[in-house]
């Protein structure tokens, strides 16, 4: 796994080496410079074999003081080179002066205005954004005309008309950390702000390199190392340490777990199923689907391999769970949220059958479209539901409860139910999507929706660990980018972006595999965070494998491929 920087962390790790004496700031910056120098030579191989023309926007800061190395650099190279100043010359931070100062005994360097670029660069190979770095904590709503046009450029260049446009660290604007940019009018930001084909940033990529629209603002990622040495809070999913403990050596089907998958009525068993298929090839020695008796006939046309038992209520699932080599249990794909389920998630938390929560306030259930819960007044008005539960757990220990992830259905269960939230222990893993996080945690989720005033920005890492410290459990918040975080603060990401960018992984059903691909796991042994981890990380995997036209049928049928790929 690759460790991410915030950009606290970065600048404390830069200012740690130069206050021992390891490195100088001249020579971080020295190295910084000719690592976005190489990475545009490698990135583009045919801008190293000639010289060209290359624009070089500088800001007041270190990051501009970058951009004098760059420069330079490409001026020996052969290069011709325009530099553009954005501040006073004379106000630069010392390092950057210097680099400055460095770059004028070889060429003039002009103040940047906002009427500075031509509406076309003809003849320009390359324009290189160092105007703003990570270190920028305000807005950036200047030089208006200029941002528009590095967008543009940017847009136009997959026709090949435009200039290339690199940034350094981010895309001049983007915060670092959350991968939203401050301020930003309402809309899509990538509208009007810098974008840019290539971003080379440093020591590790930041989180808002994967988070937001990071991904999209800087389209491809090179990291320089700087040869500093730093601990991080934040990990980049690359490939799961656990993925080594995904074959089968010796021993019997119950010495890889048994998984129980609850599903929903007749006609509704589809997700369910798709769980119990993903739990099964990801390697659980025996998978059995718990369902309504009247639904046995239509799962037992679909299912081989997988086990059937009736589940009619929640005393049926008590009676079930007598069998203690049942060690995991998957609650809630296709589950509904009538009272049975209600029931049924009632008892997988360790809730005693026989004694019902209240009624459940209207609501659409799993699809409805609906981004909060709500309670209907008297008058049928929605009022908001408020945040549940205290993060208080409750009960056994995890090592006397089984493993139990909580998906779709079940997550609305817990959100109109305060008791049942409370009821979350540390054997848990919550699976929400945009919609289902706002209706368990609306309260977090207003704040990582309010616009960004100033970075660094509340970012979905920020609202998922606040989320897994209320729950008291693994938290893992879908999309693209995919955040996973434990109450004790542990957190990672897996960026289904850049060269695992799968479009493809959107159809109805994935998720449900997802979640089996979890309970699997968590039967086989694995922790609930590593469980998390390595199931949403095989998830794009095997999406990646089988390509465009996937449906979710399809991922756990991919599996086998990924593994032999992996050497399991």
């Amino acid at each position: 796994m690759t460790e991410l920087l915030t950009a606290a962390q970065m600048r404390a790790i830069e200012q740690a080496a130069i206050a021992t004496g390891e490195v100088t700031g001249l020579e971080l910056m020295e190295r910084a410079g000719r690592g976005v120098v190489e990475a545009i030579f490698e990135e583009w191989p045919e801008l190293r074999a000639t010289s060209h023309r290359a624009v070089v926007l500088c800001g007041p800061g270190n990051n501009g003081g970058d951009g004098f190395v760059v420069a330079r650099l490409l001026r020996e190279w052969g290069w011709e080179v325009e530099v553009f100043l954005y501040g006073d010359p004379e106000r630069l931070p010392p390092d950057a002066r210097v680099n400055c100062e460095r770059w004028r005994g070889m060429g003039e360097v002009r103040p940047l205005q906002n009427d500075s670029l031509p509406p076309w660069a003809e003849g320009t190979a390359l324009v290189v954004d160092a105007l703003f770095g990570i270190g920028l904590t305000r807005p950036f709503e200047d030089l208006d005309a200029v941002q528009g046009e590095l967008n543009w450029w940017r847009s136009a260049r997959r026709t090949g008309e435009t200039p290339r446009v690199v940034a350094v660290d981010v895309p001049s604007g983007l915060c670092a950390d959350s991968g939203r940019y401050p301020a930003s009018a309402a809309g899509n930001p990538l509208d009007d702000r810098v974008l840019a084909n290539l971003t080379v940033t440093f020591q590790t990529p930041k989180p808002g390199h994967y988070l937001g629209v990071g991904p999209r603002a800087c389209e491809r990622l090179r990291v320089v190392p700087l040869g500093l040495a730093a601990d991080a809070g934040v990990t980049l999913i690359e490939r799961p340490t656990a993925t080594a403990r995904l074959g089968k050596a010796t021993g019997h089907k119950y010495a890889y777990g048994h998984a129980l998958v609850l599903s929903g009525p007749s006609g509704r068993g589809g997700a369910a199923r798709l769980a119990a298929r993903g739990a099964l090839r990801i390697g659980a020695g025996l998978v059995t689907v718990g369902c309504p008796p009247e639904a046995i006939p239509e799962n037992a046309a679909r299912l081989d391999a997988v086990m059937l038992r009736a589940v009619a209520d929640g005393l049926m699932l008590e009676e079930a769970l007598e069998d203690k080599r049942i060690n995991a249990l998957c609650v809630g794909p296709g589950l509904g949220i009538d009272a049975r389920a209600r029931e049924v998630v009632a008892v997988a938390l360790s809730i005693p059958a026989g004694s019902p929560p209240p009624l459940s306030p209207p609501h659409g259930g799993e699809g409805s479209g609906e981004g909060q819960a709500s309670r209907t007044d008297g008058d049928g008005d929605s009022l908001p539901l408020p945040p549940v539960g205290r993060g208080e757990g409750r009960g056994a220990p995890t090592s006397e409860r089984r493993h139990l992830v909580l998906d779709a259905d079940a997550l609305t269960i817990l959100s109109q139910h305060p008791e049942f939230f409370d009821a979350l222990h540390d054997g848990c893993v919550l699976t929400p999507h945009a919609g289902e996080f706002a209706r368990l945690f609306p309260d977090i989720t207003e704040k990582l929706n309010q616009p960004a005033t100033k970075g660094p920005a509340y970012s979905k890492v920020d609202a998922t660990r606040e989320a897994a410290k209320r729950a008291g459990c693994v938290v893992l918040y879908k999309g693209p980018d995919t955040v996973i975080a434990d109450p004790t603060g542990r957190c990672a990401i897996n960026s289904a972006h850049y060269g695992r960018a799968v479009p493809w992984l959107a159809t109805a059903g994935s998720g449900d595999v997802l979640a089996g691909f979890i309970t699997g796991l968590l039967a086989r042994g694995g922790s609930p965070f590593e469980a998390a981890c390595t199931g949403a990380w095989l998830h794009v995997e095997c999406a990646l494998s089988f390509g465009p036209g996937l449906i979710a049928e399809d991922l756990p049928e991919e599996l086998p491929k990924v593994f032999r790929a992996l050497g399991v």
